[in-house]
């Protein structure tokens, strides 16, 4: 997490990248499209230089964006292929899911369909089906090509603490990256695959290490899911809020300040009045924090409150 730097504002490059990000998801900036440049970035969103350089190196790292010289900064395009082009049967399937988790990251996962896959890969519609059996089955391999990509850490931390902790921050991660993803993930009926349920059998075995009695760790692993999901849901929703409605978030609070105004002036609600303009809360950003510092408070809670046995194998 960036701390406070020159622009006085915690995560200031994260905030500016997550704003492009959405941008280039949602088709406000098009493959090929130039980059505002960094001296417009610190005039749109009050940052410093070098804050803005951060911001389009972060998008950069992730392959969202190319640098040339002499052209400035562009949105990558998303790499095509001649009609003619057949992927071979040895990985068709993998190209016909790498394909979909581009698309999802980019456009939102109801941009995912079979004949968008084919035209992008040069093939009939129906031959797709000889890869995935159909949506439900290429949502499942998404899913999996997404945790595989991004593996729990391999030997894991001795300490239960911190085991429990990576878990939960790696899903968080993860739900930053592929916005999609916590609409595939449900709590009460959990994804079956594998690489999923790895996270929750480690998340089990911290939790043994913790001291929590068998019948009390699947309640605490799934209230930790829900915490770390759910405000992945609220991220996910505020961004397909802003392209439906094509407001930003500032500006829709801005519709409704008179109103909110209004309200915390009958003295009725003095805590919220005491929050309001204190913190970002409907900043994306912001949540990082909030996740952090809620998942520590748990954790640090439960290793306060059980006797620690000797540890179990990870």
């Amino acid at each position: 997490m960036e701390q406070h730097g020159q622009d006085g504002r915690r995560g200031g490059a994260a905030r500016v990248a997550a704003i492009l990000r959405d941008d280039i998801a949602y088709r406000r900036l098009r493959p090929g499209d130039r980059l505002p440049s960094t001296r417009q970035l610190v005039h749109a969103h009050g940052v410093a230089m070098a804050t803005a350089s951060r911001a389009v190196a972060m998008l950069r790292d992730e392959g969202l964006v190319v640098t040339r010289p002499g052209s400035g900064t562009t949105v990558r395009p998303l790499p095509t292929r001649p009609a003619t082009a057949r992927p071979s049967r040895g990985n068709a399937r993998a190209e016909v899911v790498e394909r979909a988790v581009a698309i999802a990251d980019r456009e939102g996962l109801h941009a995912v369909t079979m004949r968008r896959l084919a035209g992008e890969l040069g093939m009939a519609p129906m031959s797709l089906y000889r890869h995935v059996a159909g949506r439900e089955d290429l949502e499942r391999l998404m899913l999996r090509a997404v945790f595989v990509a991004s593996p729990l850490p391999s030997p894991p931390p001795e300490s239960p603490r911190e085991r429990l902790l990576g878990v939960y921050r790696l899903q968080w991660r993860l739900y930053r990256r592929h916005r999609w993803l916590a609409t595939l993930t449900g709590v009460t009926r959990p994804p079956l695959v594998p690489e999923a349920m790895s996270h929750t059998e480690r998340a089990l075995g911290a939790l043994a290490d913790l001291g929590l009695p068998l019948a009390e760790r699947g309640g605490v692993a799934i209230a930790l899911t829900a915490l770390v999901r759910g405000l992945a849901l609220s991220v996910a929703e505020e961004v397909e809020a802003e392209h439906e409605s094509r407001q930003r978030n500032g500006q829709w609070w801005s519709l409704v300040d008179p109103e909110i105004t209004a309200l915390l002036a009958t003295g009725r609600f003095p805590q919220l009045a005491a929050l309001a303009g204190a913190v970002p809360t409907t900043d994306a950003d912001y949540l990082d924090d909030v996740v952090e510092s809620a998942l520590t408070t748990l954790v640090d809670g439960l290793a306060g409150t059980y006797p620690h046995p000797e540890p179990s194998a990870p």
